[in-house]
């Protein structure tokens, strides 16, 4: 009997048992092995392809940085079209704003053009005390610079001159106030504030007698201030005084209603005062001198002084002058403002007080008239201003406030609003 062999046996029996758990083990690893493998060459596949992107997008920029690489000669005729674009640019931008100012200027200039003012200020006298202000203080000691600036704003002025430039005469007798000025002055103060018109028929331009009043005539001659109301001959005397503005012409006449002799009087004697107590001559004048020019003025001296009321034949006066063709009447001589008022609307100014005189003025007013070109059409405005130790100024806003208030309440059919602009009550 064979038996057979055990240990041999176990042996093989060994060999061919199979630890399940140990083998799940083993294939486990080589899973994890693999998968690790797998990740690593995909990782070291996308390292390469990004550094190859890298390699290529550089290749690129080299390439382009070649392409857009310029000569030095290329960079300067390139650097030197670009300056050309900037200063033409730069001009297109100057030349605009040039072309805007230039615009701008003709703008005002056109608005400036289309419309003329014309200024009436009450009396003026260069008394003692506005001449040592003067040789104190210059013009500044006369007028202020805020006045001098809207006098010589306006396109005309026009004063009533109320004293002889003379340094020769004899006072007249039995005359309470007589005045004169220094020939000089009619250079140095009254042209030099701006006067381009001078209205003489006044009850002191003889005050030194006729030599003063002929010497009056030279200083202003010499000054170039045209003037009107008084002179060597009657015909001379209610002369039309004319000035030109901007294709316009305007005219102006002046006569008295007030004088202390009947001497002073153009028809009884030479040198002498274009008179209006009779005021057919003036009526005439205005009718023929309104033919010859495109607006016309009237001033007169009349009524009381230092009152506001008026002399009976103050407004039928006034009328008869605006029927015969004036545009506006423009009173003096009561040394205080006094009422306006519209007729047919035109504007009659009673009185428009002093303007330079002594010391002190309380309030006074300068009329301006504003000539619309296109419109043919005439609009009034006040200036308020006053005087303190003979130097005239412009009202403070207060003050000019109770001026125009003023001239307001005293004035029946005429409203003056805060700005100083008047018109007619409907």
């Amino acid at each position: 009997m064979i038996f057979p062999d055990k240990r041999k046996r176990m042996v093989q029996i060994r060999r061919n048992h199979i630890d399940h758990r140990k083998e799940q083990q083993r294939h486990r690893r080589r899973k994890i092995t693999v998968s690790i493998l797998v990740v690593s060459l995909l990782l070291a596949g996308g390292i390469y392809a990004r550094a190859d992107l890298k390699v290529l997008e550089g290749i690129d920029y080299l390439k382009s940085l070649k392409k857009n690489t310029i000569s030095p000669e290329e960079r300067a005729a390139k650097k030197g079209a670009t300056d050309a674009d900037n200063a033409k640019e730069k001009q297109e931008r100057k030349d605009n704003k040039t072309a805007k100012g230039t615009k701008d200027r003709e703008k005002v200039k056109e608005e400036k053009n289309s419309s003329i003012t014309v200024a009436f200020t009450g009396d003026v006298l260069l008394s003692d005390y506005v001449v040592n202000n003067y040789k104190e203080k210059g013009l500044d000691g006369v007028v202020t610079k805020d006045v001098r600036k809207s006098l010589k704003g306006y396109d005309i002025l026009t004063i009533n001159n109320e004293f002889p430039y003379s340094t020769r005469g004899v006072k007249a007798a039995d005359k309470q106030y007589t005045f004169r000025a220094d020939p000089s002055y009619a250079k140095t103060i009254t042209k030099k504030i701006g006067v381009d018109v001078a209205t003489l028929a006044n009850n002191h331009v003889l005050d030194y007698g006729k030599d003063a009043l002929t010497d009056t005539f030279t200083a202003l001659e010499d000054a170039k201030i045209p003037y009107t109301g008084a002179g060597e001959s009657r015909e001379e005397a209610k002369g039309l005084v004319t000035v030109k503005k901007n294709g316009k012409t305007f005219g102006f006449l002046a006569a008295s209603r007030v004088i202390p002799l009947a001497s002073w009087d153009i028809r009884n004697s030479q040198p002498g005062v274009f008179t209006c107590y009779d005021p057919s001559d003036l009526i005439e004048e205005i009718k023929k001198d309104k033919e010859k020019v495109d607006y016309l003025f009237v001033s007169v001296h009349w009524g009381q002084e230092h009152v506001t009321t008026l002399r009976d034949y103050e407004t039928p006066m006034a009328h008869k002058i605006l029927d015969a063709g004036a545009d506006a009447v423009i009173g003096a001589h009561p040394h205080v403002l006094q009422k306006m008022e519209f007729y047919n609307g035109k504007p009659v100014f009673y009185s428009l007080g002093n303007f330079i005189f002594n010391r002190d003025i309380d309030q006074t007013v300068v009329a301006v008239a504003s000539i619309d070109k296109k419109q043919d059409k005439i609009s009034w405005k006040l200036l308020p201003a006053k005087a303190h130790k003979a130097t005239t100024t412009v009202a403070d806003p207060e003050e000019g406030r109770k001026i125009l208030q003023y001239m307001d309440d005293l004035s029946d059919n005429v409203s003056v609003d805060t700005k100083g602009n008047i018109t007619e009550k409907q």
